[in-house]
């Protein structure tokens, strides 16, 4: 990464791409000011390993463990419970006083366990017809703030989904400073999840919490990503993949969070800057729970267990397949192009892998937008990949006219390279 330039580092695929060690290789490339998250919120999960440190990076930026801090922009949902945790996690690995090391928009929307427990009880409302959410509250607190902007009441349907009750104003993490504001916005959540969550937890508790939790948090202004800007590179980290994105990924196996470098390069440009754009993406195609995968293979799941990744009661299990070149291309159109890739997972090409160039009657690309039931029925035209790493970098340059900048091999810090600076 060329000094004093701003990286976006965006998944190319369903998540799980290794986007967590791509940031943690570039924060120690450096020097980086700080790691900026533009979109998602507490569902995240990715993953460091440094020697025999271990850390699943979820509202912290992957940044942390080489000591650069974190700026929860706008655009991120903030789970204050689960932050907490996260930092006590970070402290037993030997990062002294992890708060200190981050910084939140005032106006990013607040997480509660109302959300939670509301999107809990959709999905499993939705039975053998659920869409694979992660249970962390994203789409509810998303869906919330939409009903409470649109003036939304009982009777109305806001997304498809049925509003159970009046909404109050939503909830963001400047309100954490006025108890008042606080309390009447916990009440007025509770009020109008009653149908879903007839069993809350007590609002006063919550108060307290959140009350905690600003006391604790720098709390910040939109200004504070431009004089970040100013002072030194960012890497902006994206959570979840492109194929997820709420526009353009495959609905309803889809998250409530613009996926695309939209973001990124919004908040940057209100800035005066710009950035270059590395997609990530693994040598081989992965998902967690429903939705299409169209080179599914089991096989390809048996021969690499995830050592870091489970099955969870609401995301589903773990899947796997060969590597997927349509739905590559499709993700990086997505992005509007992007300027370098992060190819991982380098270590398992010899292990002889395949990759579908085209799609048998459709061809070698997607149409702008594809229906979900199109990629599900695509059949994949598959070809061998090369067993030599090298060999199999120049074939993802040759797929998808991009050139590799990172790559990994093996989930250790140690096993990350920065090749070349993101091409200008």
């Amino acid at each position: 990464m060329a000094r004093r330039e701003h990286v976006v580092v965006v998944g190319l695929g369903f998540g799980d791409e290794g986007k967590g060690a791509v940031v943690d290789a570039l924060c120690q490339d450096g020097p980086v000011e700080a790691v900026v998250r533009f979109n998602g919120g507490a569902q995240a999960a990715h993953n460091v390993v440094v020697g025999d440190r271990h850390h699943t990076f979820s509202q912290f930026g992957s940044g942390t463990l080489a000591g650069v801090p974190t700026l929860l922009s706008r655009h991120v949902l903030v789970e204050p419970i689960a932050l907490a945790s996260e930092a006590r996690e970070l402290a037993a690995l030997g990062v002294p006083d992890p708060l200190r090391l981050l910084s939140v928009d005032a106006d990013a929307l607040l997480t509660t366990p109302i959300h939670v427990a509301a999107n809990r009880a959709r999905e499993d409302a939705r039975g053998a017809d659920r869409h694979g959410s992660c249970g962390k509250g994203i789409g509810e607190t998303v869906w919330y703030s939409l009903v409470s902007r649109r003036g939304a009441g009982p009777g109305d349907v806001v997304e498809g989904q049925p509003v159970p009750g009046t909404p109050g104003p939503a909830l963001t993490v400047g309100d954490c400073a006025d108890p008042v504001r606080l309390r009447r916005g916990l009440d007025a959540l509770a009020r109008f999840y009653a149908p879903l969550v007839p069993d809350p937890p007590a609002v006063a508790d919550l108060v307290v919490l959140y009350r905690a939790f600003h006391d604790a948090v720098r709390t910040v202004s939109g200004e504070e990503l431009g004089a970040l800007a100013e002072r030194g590179a960012l890497v902006f980290e994206g959570a979840q993949g492109v194929l997820l994105d709420q526009w353009r990924g495959f609905h309803p196996h889809t998250t409530w969070s613009t996926v695309t470098p939209d973001n990124a390069r919004g908040l940057l440009a209100a800035a005066g800057h710009r950035a270059r754009v590395l997609g990530v993406t693994r040598t081989y195609q992965t998902r967690h729970g429903a939705g299409p995968l169209p080179t599914e293979d089991p096989a390809t799941r048996r021969r690499f267990p995830e050592r870091h990744n489970a099955e969870g009661r609401y995301q589903g299990g773990w899947r796997a397949g060969h590597l997927d070149a349509v739905l590559l291309r499709y993700a990086v159109a997505a992005c509007g192009g992007v300027d370098g890739l992060a190819v991982t997972h380098l270590d398992h090409v010899a292990e002889g892998l395949r990759v579908a160039t085209a799609y048998r009657g459709l061809g070698r690309d997607l149409p702008s937008e594809p229906s979900t039931d199109l990629v599900a029925r695509a059949t994949p035209v598959l070809e061998p990949l090369p067993r030599d790493p090298e060999a199999v970098l120049a074939r993802f340059e040759e797929l998808t006219g991009v050139p590799v900048v990172v790559t990994g091999s093996g989930p250790d810090r140690a096993d990350y390279r920065v090749r070349t600076p993101v091409p200008r």
